[in-house]
């Protein structure tokens, strides 16, 4: 694309208000790396929009925030799909890649409403991920873990009502829509292993389109390569959002470092590991295996 032609880009994104944050701040970085360029949102509604009472693995589990959106793409109605990569199949559909990953935000999780260690014997947290609940569980056993849906005001409106002492939540949503005076406590990505993506925002185009080059103006390299670790762990594993695992990926010194974990539902504990390396894709994969075998 010449950065002097005057065009639009369709970005496809959920109706959520963080979903609509996420997709606006693509939407001006594209702006801002192309001039001229205006970039446009198609709001779509996904399975997990209209049913916000059920539990995710009851409804679909991972995907089920995606596949509308990257419909979307795939029939010509938007030329990009904005997502929070945590959302994203482990699999992307025949004919889509993500074609960016822009700079990651904090990947950790936290608390809303109370510590830790301000959560007494037997306090009520509500999650609606199982990933939470058994990392939670290992840290108190004590707690008393609830199932909890809705889009994030609702979530963040829970802490103090109907029992509820304390909600987990994503530290980068929070900061997306500002509000972060909202943490009570943010919880180590090192011991409190985060989603698979979480933090990160993917964008997916089709990949025989000239669109490609366009995002991949905006995609952080090292952002990239560190979710193509963790999606390649969560491939292999052949796992979705209702199964509880979790990988977090950094690079230091250009080295690949990444956390892995998955509850054992036999032994009914964690299984962890650390696995480092080059190679994205091979280091996902050695990390699942080494679980698995574990």
């Amino acid at each position: 694309m010449s950065k002097s032609a005057d065009v639009r880009i369709r970005l496809a994104t959920r109706g959520s208000p963080l979903a609509l944050a996420q997709a606006r701040s693509v939407g001006s970085m594209l702006e801002a790396a192309w001039p001229g360029l205006v970039a446009e949102l198609v709001v779509v509604e996904t399975g997990g929009d209209r049913d916000q009472s059920r539990p995710l693995s009851e409804i679909g589990g991972q995907g089920i925030f995606a596949k509308e959106v990257q419909l979307a793409v795939l029939d010509g109605r938007a030329d990009a799909a904005v997502h929070s990569a945590k959302d994203l199949p482990s699999q992307a559909p025949d004919g889509l890649v993500i074609a960016a990953v822009p700079e990651r935000r904090d990947p950790a999780d936290v608390l809303v409403g109370r510590t830790l260690e301000g959560l007494g014997p037997g306090a009520t947290v509500a999650t609606g991920s199982p990933r939470r609940r058994a990392l939670l569980l290992d840290m108190r056993p004590d707690l008393n873990i609830v199932e909890l849906r809705g889009n994030m005001a609702t979530r963040l409106s829970v802490p103090g009502t109907n029992g509820v002492d304390a909600v987990v939540a994503a530290a980068a949503a929070l900061e997306r829509l500002g509000q972060s005076d909202l943490v009570a406590q943010r919880l180590d990505p090192a011991r409190f292993t985060p989603q698979v993506g979480q933090g990160a925002i993917a964008v997916e185009s089709r990949e025989d389109d000239a669109t490609l080059a366009t995002l991949e103006k905006i995609d952080d390299k090292d952002a990239n390569r560190c979710v193509t670790a963790e999606r390649s762990f969560l491939a292999t594993l052949g796992a979705g959002c209702t199964m509880p695992t979790g990988a977090w990926c950094t690079q230091r010194d250009g080295v690949l470092h990444l956390d892995a974990v998955l509850f054992d539902d036999e032994r009914h504990q964690l299984r962890r590991v650390h696995v480092q390396g080059s190679n994205p894709e091979e280091l996902g994969r050695d990390a699942a295996r080494h679980l698995v075998e574990g």
